[in-house]
């Protein structure tokens, strides 16, 4: 699922290239278009009868100026946290119907400077790229665990686990002119980066509510382990509204 159909079919390619046996289906998919989830949650449950894994990892991150979505919402809350929530919420009802099934909510080491501004969601009457985004990340963090309540309440057997990438050169910090002159001497490649995010999707022992990050210095390089998060993001008051 990609919003460039031409950069989705490269990447399909490169699977395919290293896994000739594999199947490989690409659809389009803009997360920062309402209209565009609801097309693509309609034609998969046309094409598909089980769902085994969503990874919600689309983002967007620190634009410079205040942007938003078709819907009308700021582009990072709109795009990073509505769009995976309208999403998963779409295809909820197939992945409780499938045995074993898993959502994992992609966040970032940020979340922990993130505050929900309700006074302010979109930021309309102020807008900061770094507040933004760590909004954001702290909401992707706050559903996760919300919606794992809500399934074992349910008595479902889905479960809900999160990951975050530590810091990981990708064209997402193309923005950040910082980072990007960082990258070179301190961030890990994608490939590692991805490394937490697909053991919360895969590894037998992971269980629901379970968050996984990168294990060296402050969580920003190294293999995938279990971690903590904010105080924030364990705000079930906070969660619910």
């Amino acid at each position: 699922a990609c919003r460039s159909e031409t950069r989705g079919a490269a990447a399909g390619q490169c699977i395919l290239a290293e896994r000739p046996q594999g199947q490989v289906e690409l659809e389009h998919l803009d997360l920062a278009d309402l209209s565009s989830v609801q097309r693509f949650a309609s034609r998969f449950k046309e094409d598909h009868d089980r769902l085994d894994l969503l990874i919600n990892n689309a983002g967007v991150m620190m634009p410079p100026r205040r942007q938003e979505t078709e819907d009308g919402f700021e582009l990072q809350f709109g795009t990073n946290h509505l769009g995976h929530f309208a999403l998963t919420g779409l295809l909820l009802d197939l992945m409780v119907r499938t045995a074993g099934s898993r959502v994992i909510a992609v966040s970032s080491l940020t979340h922990r400077a993130g505050r929900i501004h309700f006074d302010d969601l979109q930021s309309q009457r102020s807008y900061n790229a770094a507040t933004a985004y760590s909004q954001s990340k702290l909401a992707n963090l706050l559903f996760a665990y919300e919606l794992q309540r809500r399934l074992e309440a349910a008595g479902s057997q889905t479960i809900v686990a999160a990951a975050h990438p530590g810091w990981t050169s990708t064209n997402l910090q193309r923005n950040y002119t910082l980072i990007r002159w960082l990258n070179p001497l301190l961030a890990q490649r994608p490939a590692k980066g991805a490394r937490p995010a697909l053991y919360a999707a895969t590894a037998p022992g992971v269980a629901g509510g379970d968050y996984y990050a990168t294990s060296g210095f402050m969580e920003l390089g190294g293999g995938p382990t279990r971690v903590g998060s904010s105080d924030r993001a364990r705000d079930e008051a906070v969660a619910g509204k």
